[in-house]
């Protein structure tokens, strides 16, 4: 069953096609899953494993090419013609003697495709080395270049459809956020508090279940809250520890992130200072952000106002998210930090999470922001403060 009208994915491909008209590319080999569901619905955890959507500027389908017990999900799951799924045996698999991409390789000189100008996703995750060294072994008349990115930033846009599921997302991360808070406390297993988030955005709202999200709960705690990347151990909370949660909901592979700080007992007070120049800043940001401003403006708000308290920022305050798969729930495009000039335009959908990161303290306080006409609307309406048990 497909996740959206046939006539949105073949709008979507067209747009793509369009992109790659501009920039002379022929034959766009698309590696990044998330680029791979956008396009066809593919949708299904067989990234581990070599799989392309191949998008020729000659051919009206995209072809889906990948593992063969993969490709029943293909049938399953994407709009293609079934002629336009592909698949390779598992003796490509793992394998010293040969890899996918010989596969890949001569399925692009059958349809005539072997001497064109084709771009790779060069720099995404499930393209390696060894595949581009395949690709240019097996087609030695092509002329290769990358991506750049180039599905991601057709994707930046987002439809009606799409920020229905992602308003979904936010009713779960409503939900899943206030379920995390109310189960935290002093003497809970940090496992146990992970294995609740877990259990609570899987389940979602009555209207809706939740998908996995791209990002594991990153949860770190006490004089580890600054390092806001961790995850968790079996230790038990302690009275006295900050808290910081990270999460998203998801539906449909579409994320709603959201990140809040929770104190166990009296907040200190840098702990306290340093929230309410987060949250003035961050309702900054929020009230400024809209159609016509560029993402260093909107960056350059929240710098402003650290610089009132003789504070700076090292890393970007957030980036375009939406659909993804692991292990991010960013898009790859528009960072708001200095030098980025992207324009906001409305239907864009960006994660604002200006953390503050020390060696012994941390604060995260974070909104996911749909950018419509009149300004920037939160995904979710979840209290911004720092929570205190």
């Amino acid at each position: 069953m497909l996740e959206f009208s046939k006539e949105e994915y073949q709008a979507r491909v067209a747009n793509t096609k369009a992109k790659m008209e501009e920039r002379g590319i022929d034959v766009m080999l698309v590696t990044d899953p998330a680029n791979m569901n956008y396009l066809t619905g593919y949708n299904a955890w067989s990234f581990y494993v070599h799989q392309m959507v191949v998008v020729s500027l000659e051919h009206e389908e995209p072809i889906w090419i990948g593992r063969f017990m993969d490709a029943i999900a293909a049938r399953k799951t994407a709009w293609l013609d079934h002629d336009n799924i592909l698949a390779y045996s598992d003796k490509y698999v793992q394998s010293h003697e040969r890899h996918p991409m010989d596969f890949v390789a001569d399925v692009l000189k059958e349809k005539g495709l072997g001497k064109k100008n084709i771009a790779v996703e060069m720099d995404n995750y499930y393209f390696t080395a060894q595949c581009y060294m395949s690709l240019q072994k097996g087609l030695p008349n092509a002329k290769f270049e990358d991506a750049k990115e180039l599905v991601n930033w057709v994707r930046i846009i987002k439809s009606d459809m799409e920020i229905r599921y992602m308003k979904r997302a936010g009713k779960i991360m409503e939900k899943g956020m206030g379920d995390a808070i109310d189960f935290l406390n002093v003497g809970v297993r940090k496992n146990d508090m992970a294995a609740e988030i877990y259990r609570t955005f899987t389940e979602g709202t009555k209207e809706f279940g939740g998908d996995y999200t791209s990002i594991v709960p990153l949860m770190p705690t006490g004089v580890d809250a600054g390092a806001c990347h961790l995850t968790w151990t079996d230790e038990k909370y302690k009275d006295g520890d900050i808290v910081i949660f990270e999460l998203a909901g998801c539906y449909q592979r579409y994320h709603s992130p959201m990140s809040r700080t929770i104190s166990l007992g009296k907040p200190t007070k840098k702990l306290d200072d340093t929230v309410k120049i987060t949250l003035e800043g961050l309702n900054k940001v929020i009230d400024f952000a809209k159609p016509g401003v560029t993402a260093e403006e909107v960056e350059a708000v929240w710098a402003n106002n650290l610089k009132k308290y003789d504070m700076f920022k090292e890393s970007r305050i957030g980036y375009s998210t939406g659909l993804n798969y692991p292990p991010d729930w960013g898009e790859g495009t528009v960072s708001f930090r200095p030098g980025d000039k992207t324009v906001l335009k409305e239907n864009m959908t960006i994660h604002i999470i200006p953390g503050m990161y020390y060696e012994d303290f941390g604060v995260e306080i974070s909104e996911a922001l749909h950018i419509t006409k009149d300004g920037a609307k939160p995904l979710a309406d979840f209290e911004r403060k720092l929570f205190v048990k």
